[in-house]
């Protein structure tokens, strides 16, 4: 009974296991087979499994390796010495049980090596009548369990194969949740549950600024959705490359100051399929050069990099890799994901941010300028789907180098095209940050506040300069219990992140903080954060420190990281930095911003006028407060509905 126990545990990843009667598993482990005496029927079907009969094969060699290597005289009679053992007169061999044991190993792995390898010439033999076989001989056709020569009577169980690897997940604690959370357009930074009643305040979404719900951005959609309908038809080389996508491309060539742009349907699509990859050393410029160093400067290369990476909040060596880039030979793969929208005057990225004054005092000039760190980047990827709150990823770059793209990418060229009121969406949003720089500016201000407040409680912050706060958990199952109760005992959302997306012992809450998150929000979070690591007891910044550091959190003597915003850039000194918001008070829109917006979609969508449309109809049906920004006043709701009368119509 305790073997078909056994043998039950294993049933489902067996797929023999989990298709026989238990009644004949009965009949086969305790039936001799004919041609292995020291073994059941049940193992010599084993053998010839393509999951176990290797398992087998490893056994009997450690079986070799242990009773089976005392089965000779001098070893029996050495462990009877240093056993202490008497043997009697006349005793023999065979009548000591760990001689016998051992010997009865020896012939039971010596049935298991032969066995296998049985089953290694039967399956030669099969390969040459079967593909199936052929192939799973050659270790290239994992899921086909052989049978005879001139057919497949038994195939993998795929269901058992799915547990198993789910199995795994769950085991080291990295198995991903996906919990039902709906963001509210008219209650950001809010969002409801699977139960509309049941609300919460979002504290890891990428949607940076709160563009998913910007009027102007929603009133455009609106239009275009109107004029175009849903869907862009098909790919972009049969019916989805229309006006919206292409004026989309021309307004990010012209953010980055490049010659030409390409829209993809994601971010994810515009990489760099099929070429050889050699990985540096985060940030780490020895190391890249060293690898650099490795192939002829004629050998064409590209070197790939993020400007803000995600899960730690650091920011990459753009000028110095452009510098080693000029000296190997090199092409450079500047990602701003995590960027754009968000740093810079115009919210081109990093690169931009690099020479702020610079590109502030050449505006929206779509012409490159020469020596600045943007300018020298060869390619910029960034995504529509995070600071500008839409979907889609493009590329900026030259115009050649952007056509081969177009000509010959599988992920541009067989996708559906987005529609155009998603194109249309984002293309706003592009054109209102690139006028207005409030939202950056107060961004950053909340998140300074907040990670000095949780420096204040010794919470473990990963020191970093951009926007990214990642507080260190260090342990899977912990992270995921902190996150489930500031869930459900704070109405708090905070993703807890595990391996693979960062390492393991390096858990995290990765919390994005929003110029859209309220004082009294802030200090909720904050409250209940530092709550939840006395309640679990996680590791505090001290406790980091005691253990020598980790993920750069409780270093010895580390210098503090400065934001790469600097207070100027903020508005800190003049004074023109928008005030951090309190509950109740109303979204800032900024009025010029909204104007300019609107009549980039003149030719399409027919200027605004005749009726109160838009932003006037959004004003009038929200259910919060909101104050536009004008000539550097703010003003009412109803002020609001006169400023946008004498604007626009």
């Amino acid at each position: 009974m305790d073997r078909l126990s056994s043998l039950n545990r294993y049933a489902s990843s067996c797929p023999f296991l989990g298709r026989t009667a238990t009644g004949k598993l009965r009949t086969m482990s305790s039936a001799t087979s004919k041609r292995f005496p020291t073994m059941s029927r049940l193992t010599e079907r084993a053998t010839k499994c393509p999951v176990m009969g290797p398992a087998l094969n490893t056994r009997s060699q450690e079986i070799v390796a242990g009773y089976a290597s005392v089965a000779g005289k001098a070893d029996v009679a050495q462990i009877h010495k240093e056993q202490g053992v008497e043997v009697p007169p006349n005793a023999t061999i065979e009548m000591c049980p760990h001689a016998t044991a051992a010997r009865q190993a020896a012939k039971v792995a010596n049935d298991l090596a032969t066995a296998v390898n049985k089953k290694k010439s039967a399956d030669a033999a099969a390969a040459a009548g079967c593909p199936f076989h052929k192939a799973a001989a050659a270790g290239n056709h994992p899921f086909q369990v052989r049978g005879s020569a001139d057919r497949c009577t038994s195939f993998f169980s795929y269901e058992s194969f799915y547990q198993t690897e789910l199995d795994k997940k769950h085991q080291d604690k990295s198995y991903r949740y996906f919990n039902n959370i709906n963001r509210l357009a008219k209650k950001f930074p809010n969002a409801h549950t699977a139960d509309p009643n049941d609300e919460v305040q979002v504290w890891c979404a990428n949607d940076y600024l709160g563009m998913g719900n910007n009027p102007v951005v929603l009133e455009t959609m609106h239009r275009t959705l109107d004029k175009y309908g849903h869907g862009a038809g098909g790919t972009r080389n049969i019916a989805g490359n229309g006006a919206m996508h292409l004026s989309l491309e021309q307004e990010l060539a012209a953010l980055h100051r490049k010659p030409a742009a390409l829209v993809f349907s994601s971010c994810y699509a515009c990489g760099i399929p099929g070429a050889k990859k050699v990985i540096f050393k985060h940030n780490d410029l020895v190391d890249l050069e060293n690898k650099l160093k490795q192939y002829p400067k004629e050998t064409p290369k590209i070197i790939a990099f993020e400007s803000v990476y995600s899960m730690c909040g650091s920011i990459g060596p753009i000028k110095e890799i452009c510098d080693l880039a000029d000296e190997y030979g090199a092409l450079t793969f500047l990602d701003e994901v995590h960027a754009v929208g968000l740093y810079g005057p115009r919210g081109a990225g990093v690169a931009e941010h690099l020479d702020f004054d610079v590109h502030k005092a050449a505006g929206n000039n779509p012409n490159p300028i020469p020596g600045t760190v943007m300018d020298r980047v060869d390619i910029i990827t960034g995504t529509l789907g995070k600071a500008y709150g839409a979907v889609g990823g493009y590329i900026a770059g030259s115009e050649d180098f952007v056509d081969m793209v177009r000509s010959y990418a599988p992920g541009f060229i067989f996708t559906t095209s987005l529609p155009p009121a998603t194109v249309a969406g984002a293309r706003a949003s592009v054109v209102y940050q690139e006028e207005y720089i409030g939202d950056r500016q107060l961004k950053q201000v909340n998140v300074m506040n907040v990670k000095k407040r949780f420096s204040e409680l010794d919470i473990p912050v990963v020191p970093g300069p951009s926007h990214i706060v990642p507080v260190l958990v260090g342990d899977a199952a912990l992270a995921k219990e902190a996150s489930d109760k500031l869930l459900a005992e704070y109405n708090i959302y905070v993703q807890s992140i595990n391996y693979p997306t960062v390492a393991r012992g390096e858990e995290r809450l990765r919390i994005t903080v929003t110029p859209r998150h309220t004082l009294e929000q802030m200090d909720k979070l904050v409250n209940a954060i530092d709550n939840i690591f006395t309640e679990l007891q996680i590791k505090r910044t001290t406790d980091w420190r005691l253990e020598g550091g980790r993920a750069g959190v409780g270093i010895a003597d580390a210098e503090e990281v400065p934001p790469i915003w600097t207070p100027q850039q903020m508005g800190l000194l003049d004074g023109t930095t928008p005030k951090t918001l309190r509950d109740g008070q109303p979204n800032v829109i900024d009025s010029r911003a909204v104007k300019v917006a609107r009549a980039r979609f003149n030719t399409l969508l027919g200027p605004k006028g005749g009726k109160i449309y838009g932003l006037l109809l959004l004003l009038l049906k929200s259910e919060r407060p909101v104050l536009m920004a004008h000539g550097g006043f703010l003003l009412d709701k109803r002020s609001s509905i006169g400023l946008i009368i004498s604007l626009f119509f």
